[in-house]
């Protein structure tokens, strides 16, 4: 591939764009989601700066965590007081997969438009790497961890658009990081 072909194709997939989807909530409310590819730190006006979820691969395989209620997922969740949202990357991966993050990038974030307030979620990409066998999730929210071919995600969550978009960024990230 020329230097001009891979030139286009970064700046292409590294074009910032914003997508809009709706999300259905636990309490069967339809709600608005607008997902973002910039600093997620930036015009937050109101929005509450609340979760992270993370993209994580080991080798060719991206890890999954089942969650009892929602099902197969990316690992994530909520960000604790005083912790950038690199740190809740970081605990949140170990404390649901007992893998270490060896590299992470920001794809991504969200706003989830409640009827009380506007979520912000991140979304990255990971390379991870075990510490050691999985026993279990500290908070009892994990029951199992997978590894998929990245290429079967949907068999086990779709996110719509938005998913597609972030699956897209990764398999970038993962060819620029592996050149």
């Amino acid at each position: 591939m020329s230097f001009l072909l891979k030139s286009f194709l970064s700046w292409v997939y590294n074009m910032k764009v914003q997508l809009q989807s709706t999300l259905t909530n636990r309490s069967g409310q339809t709600l608005k989601v607008i997902y973002s590819e910039s600093d997620p730190l930036i015009s937050l006006d109101g929005e509450v700066l609340q979760g992270i979820h993370a993209f994580c691969f080991y080798g060719d395989q991206m890890v999954l965590v089942k969650h009892p209620k929602s099902g197969w997922m990316p690992p994530g969740g909520s960000i604790e007081s005083g912790e950038t949202y690199e740190q809740a990357v970081i605990r949140e991966v170990k404390e649901e997969t007992n893998m270490k993050v060896v590299f992470q990038k920001l794809i991504g974030f969200q706003d989830v438009y409640e009827p009380e307030r506007i979520i912000r979620q991140t979304r990255s990409f990971c390379i991870v790497e075990p510490y050691g066998d999985f026993t279990s999730d500290p908070t009892g929210e994990i029951t199992e961890i997978k590894l998929i071919d990245p290429k079967e995600y949907k068999n086990y969550f779709d996110w719509g658009e938005i998913g597609d978009r972030i699956m897209e960024q990764c398999a970038f990230a993962y060819k620029d990081i592996s050149a």
